[in-house]
C-alpha cells in the first residue's frame, strides 16, 4: 500500500531566476533548480553547471597531508614494508586498492588487509597490530577507517610503526590522535575546504598529493566508492562523479567490465542509480557474506577470464545476500509490529539473535524508508552484540550515538548511517535513552512522509530543451536530486492502461496542452484516477524514444486527486 506525501513545494525566487537566466544563458526553470540546491552567485552556478577536474582543490591544504608524503618518501628510500588496511564495503575496498596500486607503482614493498566484517568488525584491531608487528611493517596506512582507533594506533606508534590515517568518518571525542599523520576533512582543524568527500575521495587526494599528478585515469574507482558510499554529490564529489562515470564508457578495468558485463549493463549508459543498484551491491556483496578479497582481486586482476570468474562468485553472493536480506526484514518488521509503539518510539530499536551482521545496514535502510522514522537494527549474541542504523533527514544519528555513549561499547559513522557494539544487557537502556533523545530532537513534521518539489510548471513548459537543460544538472544524488516538477488542475483524456509490474500509463491535459504519463508501481491508485474530477501531479519529465521517433512523457512520482 502506497502512502501519499507531503507536498513541499519549493518558494520561487524570482530575481535570481532573472539573474541566473540573463547571465548564464539558461531556462528560468533551470535557473530555479539551482537555485534550489542553494547556489546563490553567479560563479558557483557556473561552477555547478560546468564541472571539471579544474575546479579541484589543492590537496597540500590538508594540513598534514605534506607529513604523509614525506613518510611514505621515507619508506620508499628506506625500503620499508608498508601495510594498507582498509574496510570492507565499497568506499573502503577502493581506497585500498587506490593507494595499494600508487604505493606499488612508487616501489614500495606493500600489503593490504581488509578486515572481516563478522570476524574483525570495522577499524584497526588488535590482530592488525600484530600483524604488522609480525611481518616488519613500518608504515601503516589506514584507509576509509582509523580515525578513532586510537588505543591500535597508539600500539602501533609503540612499536616503531609509523602510522598515516587516511578517512572521513566523524572523530568521536576531543582526543587528539595519536597518528603520525591524519588526513581527514572532518577534523576542525584539518585545513581542508570541502569536508564531505567519501573515503576514497579522502584517499585520492593523499594519492595526488604523492604523485604529483591529476590522476585522472583513477577517477572510475573513485567515482565508484563515492557513489556507494551515498555522500552530497556537490562540490569535489560532483566533480569526481562527473569526471569519473565518463570513464565508465569505455571501461579499462577488466574487473569492472566483467562484472558490467555480468549485470548486462555494459552496453547501457551508467549513471548515479546504476552504480548504486546494480554494480556497488554486487562489490558489497562479498564483503556482506564472506571476505571483501573476492571484490578487492576483481578490480586488480588484468586477466579478462579471471575477473570473468571473480564477476560469477560476486553474482553469487549477491543472491545469498538478497535471500538473507529478504528473510530479515520479514522478521524485523513482524519484531516492529508486536513490539514497537510509535507514539512513544519515535527511534526503532530492534534485535534477534542469528541475523546476519551483513545485512545489517540494508535492513535499518529499508525500515526508515518505510516506517519515516530512525531505525537499528541489532543481531544479538550472548555477550557483545553488533549493531547497524540508518536516519532520517532531520536526525543526526552520529550525534544521537554520542550522546548515549554510556550504553554503547563503540560506535562509529555519519548523520545518516551508522554502526555500533553494544553489550547485551544494555540494550534496554540504549532504546530507551536514544529514544528520551529523539523526542526533544525529532518533531512531528520530521515524521511525515514529504516530496520536495523543484518547480510548479504548465503543461505547455515542458519540451525536450527543458530535459536536455536538466540533464546539465547530473549526476543525481545526495544534496542534488533529479528535479521534480508539479502540475495542477489536469483531467485525466482517454483509458488508463494497466502494464506490467503494477505501471499504469495514462494521458492528463490541462484544458490546453495533453501529455502521456508513466507511473511505476501506480496499479493501486488506478480507481482513484479514474474517478477523480481533478489531479494534481508530482513527475520527471522524459523523452520517450520509440521506433525511431521521440514524445514526452511524464514519469509521475505522486498523484493527487480532487
Amino acid at each position: 500500500m502506497r502512502n501519499p506525501k507531503i507536498l513541499s513545494l519549493a518558494k520561487p525566487h524570482l530575481s535570481l531566476q532573472n539573474s541566473f537566466s540573463q547571465e548564464l544563458g539558461i531556462s528560468k526553470i533551470l535557473a530555479q533548480i539551482i537555485i534550489n540546491r542553494g547556489i546563490h552567485t553567479k560563479d558557483c552556478a557556473q561552477a555547478f553547471l560546468k564541472p571539471g577536474i579544474s575546479g579541484m582543490h589543492d590537496a597540500f591544504l590538508f594540513t598534514q597531508i605534506s607529513k604523509a608524503v614525506g613518510l611514505v618518501k621515507n619508506a620508499c628510500e628506506n625500503h620499508h614494508r608498508t601495510l594498507v588496511f582498509g574496510d570492507y564495503d565499497v568506499d573502503g575496498i577502493t581506497s585500498t586498492v587506490l593507494i595499494k596500486n600508487i604505493l606499488t607503482r612508487m616501489g614500495l614493498d606493500v600489503l593490504h588487509h581488509l578486515p572481516h566484517r563478522i570476524n574483525e568488525g570495522y577499524g584497526l584491531n588488535d590482530a592488525a597490530v600484530n600483524f604488522a608487528k609480525e611481518h616488519k611493517i613500518k608504515l601503516v596506512i589506514t584507509v576509509d577507517c582509523g580515525t578513532s582507533d586510537h588505543q591500535q594506533i597508539q600500539a602501533l606508534r609503540s612499536a616503531n610503526i609509523d602510522v598515516i590515517v587516511c578517512d572521513h568518518h566523524e572523530p568521536r571525542g576531543i582526543n587528539l590522535s595519536p597518528a603520525s599523520s591524519i588526513i581527514n576533512p572532518k577534523l576542525k582543524h584539518s585545513g581542508y575546504p570541502y569536508r564531505d568527500l567519501a573515503g576514497v575521495g579522502v584517499a585520492y587526494k593523499f594519492a595526488q598529493a604523492l604523485t604529483n599528478d591529476t590522476l585522472g585515469n583513477e577517477l572510475d574507482l573513485v567515482a565508484l566508492g563515492t557513489v556507494a558510499d551515498s555522500v552530497p554529490l556537490t562540490g569535489e564529489n560532483r566533480i569526481i562523479v562527473k569526471e569519473g562515470i565518463a570513464r565508465f564508457a569505455d571501461i579499462k578495468r577488466p574487473g569492472l567490465r566483467a562484472l558490467m558485463e555480468s549485470a548486462r549493463i555494459i552496453d547501457k549508459k551508467i549513471n548515479t542509480t546504476s552504480i548504486s543498484f546494480i554494480i556497488a551491491p554486487r562489490l558489497n556483496a562479498s564483503g556482506r557474506m564472506a571476505s571483501a578479497e573476492t571484490s578487492l582481486k576483481l578490480l586488480t586482476c588484468v586477466d579478462p577470464e579471471e575477473a570473468r570468474s571473480l564477476a560469477a562468485e560476486l553474482e553469487v553472493f549477491n543472491r545469498q545476500r538478497q535471500k538473507t536480506e529478504s528473510n530479515i526484514l520479514k522478521e524485523a518488521e513482524d519484531l516492529i509490529n508486536s513490539q514497537i509503539n510509535f507514539k512513544d518510539h519515535k527511534v526503532i530499536v530492534i534485535a534477534k539473535e542469528g541475523w546476519h551482521h551483513g545485512v545489517l545496514g540494508i535492513v535499518a535502510s529499508k525500515l526508515a524508508d518505510k516506517f519515516l522514522r530512525p531505525a537499528i537494527v541489532i543481531s544479538l549474541n550472548d555477550n557483545i552484540c553488533k549493531g547497524s542504523g540508518r536516519s532520517i533527514k532531520n536526525f543526526h544519528l552520529f550525534d544521537a550515538l554520542k550522546d548515549c555513549k554510556d550504553y554503547l561499547e563503540s560506535f562509529g559513522g555519519h548523520a545518516h548511517a551508522a554502526g555500533l557494539l553494544i553489550y547485551k544487557e544494555n540494550l534496554e537502556d540504549f532504546r530507551n535513552s536514544i529514544n528520551q533523545l529523539a523526542h526533544n530532537r525529532i518533531n512531528l513534521v520530521d515524521l511525515l512522509p514529504e516530496i520536495e518539489v523543484d518547480m510548479e510548471l504548465r503543461l505547455a513548459d515542458i519540451n525536450q530543451s527543458l530535459v536536455r537543460e536538466c540533464e546539465l544538472l547530473e549526476p543525481f544524488g545526495m544534496a542534488n536530486p533529479e528535479p521534480l516538477f508539479y502540475s495542477r488542475n489536469l483531467k485525466l483524456k482517454g483509458p488508463v492502461q494497466s502494464l506490467g509490474r503494477e505501471t499504469l500509463k495514462f494521458w492528463v491535459s490541462d484544458g490546453i496542452n495533453t501529455m502521456q504519463v508513466i507511473g511505476f508501481g501506480m496499479s493501486s491508485l488506478r480507481q482513484a484516477l479514474i474517478e477523480a474530477a481533478w489531479l494534481e501531479l508530482v513527475y520527471t519529465p522524459r523523452i520517450d524514444n520509440w521506433q525511431g521517433s521521440s514524445s514526452m512523457i511524464l514519469e509521475a512520482k505522486e498523484m493527487f486527486f480532487k
